[in-house]
């Protein structure tokens, strides 16, 4: 095979692999799956997507062999096929957090919003957790914390923390986490907890890239 044969051959599978995720519905989708795995039909209803749209994006994902499947009785369970597919996609978010002003724009003005602009890094959360003072809310669905989770986490989805907040000190400063930069469920969290006066504020990132660090990972 020629040079530039073999040349224009990879790359253009390499292209095809980027045409794979070059949709905004299939990114959601990724950041999903980086959470836990689902079936069609719980991607579609997190996406707002029709069962067709979604399981169509999801067979584009298949072919380009970014995600695979795992079949659980009568159910087909979607996942990535492994933690380099979420890196590739935080990577690229990182790139455009970086380089493209009306990204961080958008997620200025939504958090100025929810009072929730203040933030902390996973290397912060490290340091204050050392802290009794210190208590880390995960702010996800259930399903996703039993998949996995920061060590010490106490599970409260936001549709349960109205509740959950008449069993908080409010001597504690309240750390929340969801599923990254781009998901607002810790900010609403947080919008909830100052208004309830306690101190609280919200991790940048979200627990895919807590395990993508390395760092240790509980699951129930």
């Amino acid at each position: 095979m020629e040079r530039r044969v073999f040349k224009n051959k990879v790359y253009t599978l390499f292209s095809q692999m980027v045409k794979a995720m070059a949709n905004p519905h299939r990114l959601e989708i990724i950041d999903l799956l980086g959470q836990s795995g689902r079936t069609v039909e719980e991607i579609a209803k997190e996406t707002e997507m029709s069962v067709a749209n979604a399981s169509q994006h999801l067979q584009v994902l298949k072919a380009s062999n970014l995600v695979d499947i795992a079949r659980e009785g009568n159910y087909i369970r979607y996942h990535l096929v492994n933690d380099k597919v979420f890196e590739t996609w935080s990577d690229l978010r990182d790139v455009g957090f970086e380089r493209v002003a009306e990204i961080n724009k958008l997620i200025q003005d939504y958090r100025a919003q929810k009072n929730s602009l203040e933030a902390i890094n996973i290397e912060e959360l490290v340091t204050r957790m050392k802290s009794k003072n210190t208590i880390l809310l995960d702010i996800r669905p259930t399903e996703e914390f039993n998949s996995g989770h920061i060590p010490g986490a106490l599970s409260v989805p936001l549709e349960t923390l109205k509740t959950f907040i008449k069993t908080l000190a409010k001597n504690k400063e309240y750390i929340a986490y969801c599923r990254g930069p781009l998901c607002v469920f810790a900010d609403d969290a947080v919008a909830i907890l100052n208004r309830k006066g306690f101190k609280a504020k919200r991790l940048e990132e979200g627990f895919p890239d807590w395990k993508i660090k390395g760092l240790p990972a509980h699951a129930n």
